[in-house]
């Protein structure tokens, strides 16, 4: 039944477009197994040479060949028969790798395919989504857990369908050759990987999820410790953060080391398993002939040659799939559609030309009691400055959020020219407006590519950079750089000050050529002079273009005074 419920949930997290192609692994992974038995059944016959290189007639399959073939000499037919086998056995390790070959790059292009479709599935599921979620937690997803489900979990399984295959096709050729040694096999091996399966099933899963979640721990503080750096130096919490990160880390590395000591028994087990069949062998082969005696610990020794490596990798594989059994159950969680639409990262734009009209808008989050906005109705024409105040928490945010189509209203419409607002058009819809929030994003990458930030260096319009600077008021700054607006500003924009920041924000607005800009109190955070600066830049741009249609939350009432109208949310 548990087995059962692990094939139904591996099966749902494959992705449609590689079922198909799973069926084909399986089938190389067959091929695989058999072309491995054709490599321990070519050593046989080097094996009835070694013990009875005089009497070549004593082997049907072998006096046929020499009859055949017509051999002048036993020696020539020895050293055709090794050339032969080596011929063989060397072929078949290349088809082998082929084979494998085949199998590594669909684990690496389903791990490929996942870690996309997370961070693309995470990404459509909307601000809301993110912001409930922890950041580092769907970081880790998207890198580390992809790549284990692929490596920890299926490729394991891989080996292990391909290892029992080659087991009971030597078994089979065993059992046809040399009962006695193929029963011996089976009465050593079978009760080795028994006790380990009892012994440590158990302890793997539970080491995997500890691992797991301590090494969450670690990546959130880290996070946390660098995104608030300012606040945990002035707060003094460094010590109390790094004495968590520490204790993740021990729990980490004492659940690494219990892995790793786990991983050992495997070829400790076998060991154990190959001496005491060699010495029931020695048992069960007393007043035996010498010939059939050598021949029969040839055979066991041949096949134990093949069945170790194949008995430790099944134990193995089964180990690293306990370990990381909780990639399954993470990815199966994340329920990701793997059908997100091209069409939603379209660069179309919306033809705005009229009005934006709100009409019964209700929004409520899905952890409140109660709506942060109600039944709000609201009309912003073409061209118009609007500004919107009113006091903490009274929703201002969010009702930008909706607007921008950031979030999904709880029930009412957002009308853009009398269209409505939804899934179809957002995208176009945020090609058309530009957004300055109060603190404005800043990636570590250079000044033109901040501002024309989500297109690539070399399709960045370089004289819309000069123009949207010098419009933002920047080019003094800019002149400044060692490398103008090539140069680097920091990760976060650690070599900007507040106006600095926000001025960016309005340029990359501008360089959208945007219908309408949305500032989210983006003023609240600097001084007066800055903050009056900014607003004689907003001004200007609205006197210069009357068609530009701008949206201003602001606490200050010397923010909105360019405003044609105000309204207070309350």
């Amino acid at each position: 039944m548990y087995l059962c419920c692990v094939k139904h949930r591996l099966w749902n997290i494959i992705p449609q477009s590689y079922r198909r192609r799973a069926i084909v692994v399986a089938i190389t992974i067959f091929l695989r197994a058999l072309l491995n038995f054709v490599g321990i059944a070519m050593l046989l016959p080097i094996l009835v040479l070694i013990i009875d290189s005089d009497n070549i007639t004593s082997n049907a399959t072998l006096s046929r060949a020499y009859d055949i073939i017509g051999f002048e000499s036993h020696n020539q037919f020895i050293i055709a028969v090794c050339t032969a086998v080596v011929g063989v056995i060397l072929v078949k390790n290349i088809a082998v790798l082929l084979l494998y070959r085949f199998e590594r790059d669909f684990i690496y292009s389903l791990y490929k395919h996942l870690s996309e479709r997370l961070y693309r599935g995470y990404h459509s599921r909307g601000l809301g989504f993110i912001k409930r979620s922890n950041s580092a937690l769907l970081t880790r997803n998207i890198n580390v857990v992809s790549l284990t489900f692929v490596v920890g979990v299926l490729k394991p399984m891989a080996s292990i369908a391909s290892e029992i295959l080659l087991f009971m096709l030597l078994f089979g050729a065993l059992m046809w050759y040399a009962p006695i040694a193929a029963l011996l096999s089976i009465a050593i091996f079978l009760p080795t990987m028994l006790i380990f399966y009892l012994g440590v099933r158990r302890k793997l899963q539970d080491i995997g999820i500890r691992e797991n979640e301590a090494q969450r721990i670690k990546s959130r503080i880290v996070a946390e410790t660098f995104r608030g750096f300012a606040d945990v130096e002035i707060g003094g919490a460094f010590p109390e953060l790094f004495d968590r990160f520490e204790r993740a880390m021990d729990e980490a590395v004492t659940l690494r080391k219990r892995n790793a000591t786990i991983s050992m028994l495997p070829q400790m087990f076998t060991e154990v398993g190959l001496a005491a069949g060699m010495a029931l062998l020695v048992v069960i082969s007393l007043g035996m002939s010498s010939d059939n005696l050598s021949l029969m610990f040839g055979v066991f020794a041949v096949a134990a040659i093949r069945l170790i490596p194949s008995i430790r990798n099944i134990m193995s594989s089964w180990s690293a799939i306990r370990y990381n059994r909780y990639s399954i159950a993470t990815l199966a969680e994340a329920d990701i559609e793997d059908d997100i639409k091209e069409a939603c990262f379209t660069t179309d734009r919306f033809h705005f030309s009229d009005k934006i009209e709100l009409e019964g808008l209700t929004f409520q989050f899905e952890d409140a009691t109660a709506p942060t906005i109600r039944n709000m109705s609201l009309e912003i024409k073409k061209g118009e400055r609007l500004g919107i105040r009113g006091a903490s928490g009274t929703g201002k945010t969010t009702l930008f959020n909706l607007i921008l189509g950031l979030y999904k209203p709880t029930s009412g419409n957002i009308l853009i020219d009398g269209e409505r607002l939804d899934h179809s058009n957002v995208r176009k819809w945020q090609n058309t407006i530009g957004y300055v929030s109060q603190s404005v994003f800043i990636a570590d990458m250079t000044l033109a590519e901040n501002i024309a930030f989500g297109q690539k260096p070399e399709d960045i319009d370089y004289k819309r950079v000069e123009q949207v600077l010098e419009l933002a008021d920047l080019s003094s700054f800019v002149s400044t750089l060692p490398e103008g607006y090539r140069s680097r500003i920091g990760e976060q924009g650690s070599r900007l000050s507040g106006g600095q920041r926000q001025r960016i924000g309005i340029a990359r607005a501008l360089y959208k050529n945007c219908d309408i800009l949305f500032f989210d109190e983006a003023t609240s955070s600097l001084d007066n002079r800055t903050e009056e600066n900014i607003n004689t830049a907003i001004r200007r741009l609205s006197a210069e273009n009357r068609a530009l249609t701008i949206v201003v939350i602001a606490h200050r009432e010397s923010s909105l005074e360019y405003c044609d109208r105000i309204i207070t949310i309350e």
